[in-house]
């Protein structure tokens, strides 16, 4: 169920339309602030309803925010009783179970913002007291406190009997990060804790004190909060020698009991265990239980934050927001977040903190500002965070098909080292985690269309860190590119007349002149901005002159082969030039232009949309197009052949091709730029017809492109050896470190995660579990190694022959002049063919360099700690206090 409050009488038609154009996705609640409250919450309770009348004042606040910057897509603010504040507002809608699961409290940036950065460990009692329902509940209990630490914190998880039991045994004595990939794996072996014999909670204690304090000696882990928690259906004594040893009097590492079961009678120790170390006491007797009891620890660990009126600003990883959908799939966003918290003086050692306010910012909207012509065609920007995770890389590939587009599971925590692999001694990523401003080069091998095709190149790297944020920033240069530009001048009027021609188009994800910022420009195409610019009539835009300048030379020194193009079309021969469809060019300035020969419904495979794959074969906002990087690694004059199928852009059209890309350079000095490159579209059966059927043609990277397409090794894996051992190709090792793997998942007793479960939800997810087959494959994260092959240019033909079977094979293979491609003709009176045999702990215990975050809180000595084992009602009254802040702090 859900809680709504729309404010409206702010809100002109003038301030509607212009919502509707930002929000167009969300029906008719694009001007409303909405307020959800998760399904497993009463939406009447006192502290809710007030909460929900209190905070209605936000309403002017997000309008008058959103008005001041027009780029803003969603304000809110998560209140710590559980509600959900949102602007714009948007439908929510529940799931095949009939629940909104939603809770803003186990959000990361909700957590970010309330806490510092801390170290864990988690004691799960395994006696023989735990089985059944209470197991069940004790590993959902888990889970969920896994849910809770993000990439700051660190956790080991013991389980406890008559001895001591690491979930994971390589982890012994030890923390690891708290990242999607390690929280996920421990998560699996959960599944194999069973109950039995007596429970000694008293060595448990001692092993986990022991493990916060060498952990922190080494200066690896949070080196801040420390806590212990303890899931456990009771505890016979108090052991009071253990906190006397390990944590009396500083106190410096809480503890947090979790009660499982029905059952108190053993309540009492265990609050006093909270009490006495400034922790909180919390009994859970049903799944519906787990998730609102396990938040619970959060507000004690704000504590010191809230008392100390610290309005830490804290940046998240990147995360897909399914929300801001586009037609290439969900978007990567990054959230900027900060706390807000009571002032009232006669509470200030209680620490008491309302909420969480935050605002989204898409990463897309973070590429358009990057001036994509100055980086040349291979160059690129990328960000991280400060545990070196990538922000945003054109490598990181944070989703996979299986039937629709899914989420990797651990796309939010890729390290830059797992892209830019050829940093074996992570001297780029320690240098940019550290935050320093420097220069790096190395040796690359860059992989293009999906994996397909690999281009060796040298890369200088230029980083600093970004003022204000926990990122670092770096900009890749390959050597030849990006250094020189080729520049031009013309008259404005030839310029305009030229790029308002129908065969012109502009790269849809370039930012020539910023329409975003100003809400009268947002109607505006590109190409409108720009001439509306250079002719003076909208001195507000802010545009980019020298690459206008730039794009208005590229109009006018091509318009030439719209005539030219026009005049082969009338001129065409039936003979000679039956099979070409379209011809194109592409600039640096990302203008491109396009030319039909054939009428768009007989074009081959013609669609009217791109799918993320084909968005390589076009002007992007983090790279060039496919044809064109692989053009400007040809031979200068040459002709580069390509049967992948790809798409050229005319208007909002997008084609399938097999082209013939040629491309010309202009040297300046020992460096050369690529002002353009051109090609054509052919029908591949039109191409095939030209040779023998029973050849194979082969590319540089040795994919076939005559007769079937596949790789050449496919096809004659003898010959193809053959050829590797005279050194005409040389084979390229390469590495996915984020790839997915097939794995058999046979019968388990699943602690997967429930989000905020209710009665009926756990209902249905009981029967669900009943009736599913009990075997079942998944995607898991793995990495991969294979190979990719390169073409040795110096061989223009040579000779072989393979013995198979008493059996001598000929062929030979020639290069084909001016082209990519390779000739290769094969005996086929033997048959020899072949199929050769198929040929984690390390990766856990590793810890990279991070760069730990600034602001710390883990105590203060003002701090209340009675306030260890019941909820606190906050006052109504707190309303009129509290709103100011509220303003004030959304709006800093």
């Amino acid at each position: 169920m859900t809680a709504v409050s729309c404010f409206e009488s702010c809100f002109s038609s003038q301030m509607f339309n212009l919502m509707n154009k930002n929000f167009f996705f969300f029906f008719d609640l694009s001007f409303l602030s909405v307020v959800q409250v998760p399904t497993n919450m009463y939406n009447k309770d006192p502290d809710i309803v007030n909460g929900v009348y209190w905070s209605e004042a936000l309403n002017k606040v997000f309008v008058e925010n959103f008005e001041r910057d027009p780029t803003l897509i969603w304000q809110y603010f998560g209140s710590a009783k559980g509600f959900f504040r949102q602007y714009p507002g948007v439908k929510w809608h529940p799931d095949e179970h009939g629940v909104i699961g939603f809770d803003c409290r186990n959000r990361k940036w909700y957590i970010q913002a309330a806490t510092s950065p801390k170290d864990v460990v988690i004691l799960v009692d395994v006696s023989g007291s735990m089985k059944g329902l209470r197991l069940t509940i004790a590993r959902q209990t888990v889970s969920s406190i896994l849910d809770t630490l993000g990439d700051d914190d660190f956790f080991n998880i013991i389980a406890y009997n008559q001895e001591i039991h690491y979930v994971e045994p390589c982890l012994n004595g030890t923390l690891v990060r708290a990242d999607r990939t390690n929280k996920d794996h421990f998560r699996e072996h959960l599944d194999k804790l069973f109950a039995k014999g007596i429970g000694l909670l008293g060595e448990a204690l001692t092993e986990a004190f022991s493990i916060l304090n060498d952990f922190n000696q080494t200066g690896r882990g949070s080196v801040c909060s420390q806590a212990i928690m303890l899931v456990t259906d009771g505890a016979t004594e108090m052991y009071d020698d253990v906190f006397e040893k390990y944590n009396w009097p500083e106190r410096k590492v809480r503890i947090f009991p979790y009660l499982i079961g029905r059952e108190s009678a053993f309540a009492d120790n265990l609050k006093w265990m909270a009490c006495a170390n400034k922790g909180y006491f919390s009994q859970i007797s049903t799944l519906a239980d787990v998730q609102e009891n396990v938040m619970r620890y959060l507000h004690v660990m704000s504590r010191p934050k809230v008392i100390d009126h610290e309005h830490d600003t804290v940046w998240t990883e990147a995360y897909v927001d399914s929300a801001l959908n586009d037609k290439s799939g969900p978007s990567l966003t990054t959230t900027v977040a900060m706390p807000v918290f009571s002032t009232k003086n006669e509470t200030k050692n209680q620490g008491i903190l309302l909420g969480v306010v935050g605002t989204d910012i898409p990463l897309q909207e973070l590429m358009k500002l990057i001036p994509k012509h100055m980086l040349g065609i291979h160059g690129y920007v990328f960000a991280i965070t400060n545990n070196g995770y990538i922000l945003t890389h054109p490598d990181l590939r944070p989703l996979y098909q299986e039937g629709q587009k899914r989420r990797k599971p651990n796309y939010s925590s890729v390290d830059l080292s797992e892209v830019e692999w050829e940093d074996k001694d992570y001297i780029l990523r320690n240098a940019m985690v550290n935050r320093r401003t420097g220069t790096f080069s190395m040796e690359v091998k860059r992989t293009v269309d999906r994996g397909r095709r690999v281009l060796k190149m040298h890369n200088d790297y230029y980083y600093t860190d970004i003022n204000g944020t926990p990122f670092s920033v770096g900009v890749a240069l390959s050597r030849g590119h990006g250094k020189y530009f080729f520049r031009g001048n013309v008259s404005m009027e030839a310029g305009l007349r030229d790029l308002e021609q129908p065969d012109v188009a502009l790269a849809d994800e370039w930012t020539y002149c910023n329409t975003e910022e100003k809400h009268e420009h947002r109607h505006l195409s590109q190409i409108q901005a720009i001439k509306l610019y250079m002719m003076g009539r909208r001195p507000h835009l802010k545009c980019d002159r020298e690459l206008i300048q730039e794009v208005l030379f590229d109009a006018v020194v091509t318009a030439p082969l719209k005539s030219y193009w026009n005049s082969l079309a009338l001129n065409k021969s039936e003979n000679s030039d039956k099979g070409v469809e379209i011809v194109f060019l592409g600039t640096r300035t990302g203008l491109s232009r396009t030319k039909l020969f054939v009428p768009t419904d007989q074009l081959s495979n013609h669609r009217d949309f791109l799918t993320a794959e084909d968005k390589e074969g076009v002007f992007n906002a983090d790279h060039f197009p496919l044809w064109y990087k692989r053009a400007a690694e040809q031979v200068p004059g040459t002709f580069l052949l390509d049967d992948r199928k790809s798409p050229i852009v005319a208007g909002k059209n997008a084609f399938s091709y097999t082209s013939v890309e040629m491309h010309h350079m202009f040297k300046t000095h020992s460096y050369m730029t690529l002002p353009s490159a051109v090609g054509l579209q052919m029908k591949l059966e039109y191409f095939q017809r030209k040779f023998w059927t029973a050849c194979r043609q082969v590319t540089n990277n040795s994919n076939i492109t005559i007769k079937t397409g596949l790789f050449f090794g496919e096809v004659e894996g003898a010959v193809m050896n053959k050829l590797l051992q005279m050194g005409c190709f040389k084979r390229i090792t390469l590495y996915d470190y984020q790839a997915l793997c097939r794995e058999y998942a046979g019968s388990s007793d699943s602690a997967r995660t429930l989000s905020d479960v209710s009665p009926f939800s756990v209902v249905k997810w009981l029967l669900t579990e009943l009736v599913m087959s009990r075997s079942k494959t998944m995607m898991v994260p793995c990495d991969t190694e294979y190979p990719a092959f390169v073409s040795e240019r110096t061989i223009k033909e040579t000779t072989g022959n393979i013995e198979c079977d008493g059996c001598l094979r000929s062929f030979v293979i020639q290069q084909i002049p001016s082209t990519n491609l390779f000739m290769v003709v094969v005996d086929n009176k033997c048959d020899c063919s072949s199929i050769p045999p198929s040929l984690k702990c390390d990766r856990l215990k590793l810890q990279k360099d991070r760069k730990k975050p600034e602001s710390c809180h883990p105590f203060h000595p003002e701090e209340n700690a009675m306030e260890c084992g019941s909820a606190s009602r906050l006052s109504s009254r707190l309303a009129a206090i509290l709103l100011p802040l509220l303003a004030a702090t959304i709006s800093r």
